[in-house]
C-alpha cells in the first residue's frame, strides 16, 4: 500500500512520491498536481514509455487512453470495485498478429456508464487487499510489457472477483464501429 492513515488530509500525489522515495531512494518520482483531462492528456503521456493507469473515474480512463493511442504509447488500465477488479492492456496503435487492429478502451467500454449507475470508491468502499493485488498486478504488467515475457494482457481483460476469490480471464477484439480508430476511420 502507498497511502496510510498519516497521510488522511495530504495530496496523494505527496504521499505516494513520500512513500516511493522511502521504498527506493533511487526511483526519480515526476508528480503532477492536476486533475486529468482530454485537453492535458496527450501533454502528460508524451514524456513516458509507458502508462499505468489506476484511476478513479471513466473521463480520466477515457482521456488517457485516447491519449496514449494518438501518442502510441502502451496503457496498462486497472479499475477496482468495493470487491473486485479488472486490468487490461491497451496498445491500439498496432495490429495484432491477425492483422486486425489491436483493440481500443472504448471498443472495451463504448461509453462510460450512464451517471450514478456505478458507485464512486468514497461511497461503495474499497478493500485495501484488493487494491495493493490490482496495484501489484499492474506492476507486474508493466514489467512485461518492458521485459516482454509471457502472454501479455492486450485484448484480455482480467478479471478479479474478491467475494469468490476467482480470477478470469475475458477476450476482447477491435470494433470497427469504436469512435477512435473504427473502420470509418482506419484507412
Amino acid at each position: 500500500m502507498i497511502h496510510g492513515t498519516p497521510d488522511v488530509g495530504r495530496l496523494k500525489i505527496e504521499s505516494a512520491a513520500t512513500a516511493i522515495r522511502r521504498l527506493n531512494p533511487h526511483v526519480a518520482v515526476e508528480a503532477h498536481a492536476l486533475r486529468v483531462t482530454a485537453e492535458n492528456a496527450r501533454d502528460l503521456v508524451r514524456s513516458y514509455d509507458i502508462i499505468a493507469d489506476g484511476s478513479d473515474n471513466f473521463a480520466t480512463r477515457y482521456a488517457l487512453s485516447d491519449a496514449c493511442f494518438h501518442e502510441r504509447r502502451p496503457l496498462v488500465t486497472a479499475a477496482v470495485g468495493a470487491f473486485d477488479a479488472s486490468l487490461t492492456t491497451l496498445r491500439p496503435y498496432e495490429r495484432a498478429a491477425s492483422g486486425a487492429p489491436n483493440p481500443t478502451y472504448r471498443c472495451l467500454f463504448p461509453a462510460p456508464p450512464p451517471e450514478g449507475s456505478v458507485p464512486a470508491c468514497s461511497e461503495a468502499g474499497v478493500l485495501g487487499a484488493l487494491t495493493g493485488i490490482a496495484g501489484s498486478m499492474m506492476a507486474l504488467e508493466v514489467i512485461r510489457e518492458i521485459v516482454g515475457f509471457g502472454e501479455g494482457l492486450v485484448g484480455r481483460l482480467l478479471l478479479i472477483d474478491a467475494m469468490s476469490m476467482r480470477f478470469e480471464t475475458l477476450s476482447y477484439g477491435w470494433d470497427p464501429d469504436n469512435s477512435l480508430n473504427g473502420a470509418r476511420l482506419t484507412p
